[in-house]
């Protein structure tokens, strides 16, 4: 894909052309899809979204909003990063509603230096966690949210949040550490 026309498109969405936001899915789908499998295989087994049907309502939730403003290719992924994380989050509580109360799964978050290497994921108690990561240091459950739910490299998060890579691996190393000891609190309740 050419920067050059994914710009094009990019600013033509800028400008209030509808159209254009099919070109920019069109464009980007193939690494959309992707991201999607990847957060899918992060749930549970008999997950029964597919990446299709993620990316395809992360991008109507994401069309019918009324700011379309995004300034390049990682600010777009980082709000359909976004909106995919909430939909997962809306599907986990509406299965867990189903569920008798206290049947959700623990997180176990093995290895500190890498969140998404721990399985099974609790994306509720993920949520839950940056929810009051946020309340600690909204700019680390920001960076969390983009590099995790994301995938976004250091250099992408460090450009859509207008910091330094250096600040990026800072917020990065305190937000899993915060999250590590969050997560595995008993009462969960927020670390000091």
């Amino acid at each position: 894909m050419a920067s050059a026309e994914l710009q094009t498109v990019l600013a033509r969405v800028r400008q209030g052309e509808r159209s254009a936001l099919e070109e920019l899915v069109t464009l980007l789908y193939p690494e959309l899809r992707r991201r999607a499998a990847h957060y899918l295989r992060q749930e549970r087994r008999g997950h029964t979204l597919q990446p299709t049907a993620l990316v395809n309502e992360a991008c109507l939730r994401l069309f019918g909003a009324d700011e379309l403003g995004w300034n390049d290719r990682a600010h777009f992924l980082a709000a359909m990063a976004q909106q995919m994380r909430r939909i997962l989050v809306d599907y986990a509580r509406a299965r867990n509603a189903r569920k008798r109360p206290g049947a959700q799964v623990r997180v176990d978050l093995q290895d500190v230096a890498d969140l998404r290497k721990s399985q099974p994921i609790d994306l509720l108690a993920i949520d839950q966690a940056l929810t009051h990561l946020a309340l600690a240091d909204a700019r680390a459950s920001r960076v969390v949210e983009l590099r995790f739910f994301g995938g976004l490299l250091e250099t992408e998060t460090a450009e859509v949040l207008g910091i330094s890579i250096a600040t990026v691996k800072r917020d990065w190393l305190f937000a899993k550490a915060w999250l590590l000891t969050w997560l595995e609190t008993p009462n969960r309740s927020k670390p000091a």
